[in-house]
């Protein structure tokens, strides 16, 4: 059963399905792009790896202690601390795919990476550092950047002003396509209530650029996925949005429940 969303589906950002979905949504762009950009080019998929420490509490619930000699006698007793909150510092890896677009005969050349963004680049904190610092690079070695982020919710990321972010409102989900060797900027704005858009990805200066069907893209991750079975179309979906679009959200899964 296909997506009832013309668009990006919201229930699908909910945080138990959004690894799925990401890593799903990275194999379609490879899967699309890699017809288009052969002999020439090739997309791979690419992890970015960081460690965190676990922030995990981890509260006892019992205590028990040992009554001081001193204390039992009736002398003074030791000061004892009192009972803090503990937490895990066990290092934890986290795993990010992105995709990189390479030039073979020119040695395996990054021309030009694509990153779907995810939570952790989008919270502030050891991920959105990571995130960051790796963009900051790959501008530096002359590679376009295309920054896709389909989630609602966390700091704006994407390479875009707040300001000229600003002036494509009203939108729920952004694109941001940074070419290198032209210095140019474009975004693609979307509102929930819309088809996800056809993007320009940038290969080197004197190449034509492929066109990323990204609405395609998301079908084929639905498609291929079991999200009929997984989505609570019962609920609200996650994140902050208008009491409109909340109402249309609750038409379009009333419609397909009835299917």
């Amino acid at each position: 059963m296909p997506s009832p969303f013309p668009g990006m589906d919201p229930f699908v950002e909910r945080p138990e399905i959004w690894t799925d979905f990401h890593d799903s949504l990275i194999a379609a762009i490879r899967g699309a792009l890699n017809p288009l950009l052969r002999p020439r080019y090739a997309a791979l998929s690419r992890d970015r790896l960081y460690v965190i420490d676990s922030q995990r509490p981890v509260y006892p619930d019992v205590g028990i202690i040992e009554v001081s000699q001193a204390r039992a006698s009736g002398r003074t007793a030791t000061l004892e601390a009192d009972a803090p909150a503990i937490f895990d510092l066990s290092p934890e890896e986290v795993r990010e795919p992105y995709i990189e677009i390479i030039e073979p005969a020119a040695g395996n050349r990054i021309v030009t990476s694509i990153e779907v963004l995810s939570p952790t680049n989008k919270i502030i904190g050891e991920g959105r550092d990571s995130y960051l610092k790796k963009r900051s690079e790959l501008w530096a070695a002359d590679v376009n950047l295309v920054e896709i982020d389909l989630l609602r919710d966390g700091e704006p990321t994407v390479w875009v002003s707040p300001r000229r972010l600003d002036t494509l409102r009203p939108w729920h989900y952004v694109i941001a396509v940074s070419r290198r060797e032209r210095h140019k900027q474009e975004v693609y704005a979307r509102p929930l209530k819309r088809p996800l858009p056809k993007v320009s990805v940038p290969l080197a200066a004197e190449d034509k650029e492929v066109i990323l069907d990204l609405q395609a893209a998301f079908t084929r991750c639905w498609d291929e996925g079991a999200y009929p079975e997984l989505l609570r179309y019962r609920e609200s979906p996650p994140g902050t949005l208008s009491a409109d679009d909340l109402a249309w959200c609750a038409s379009i899964t009333q419609s397909w429940r009835e299917l």
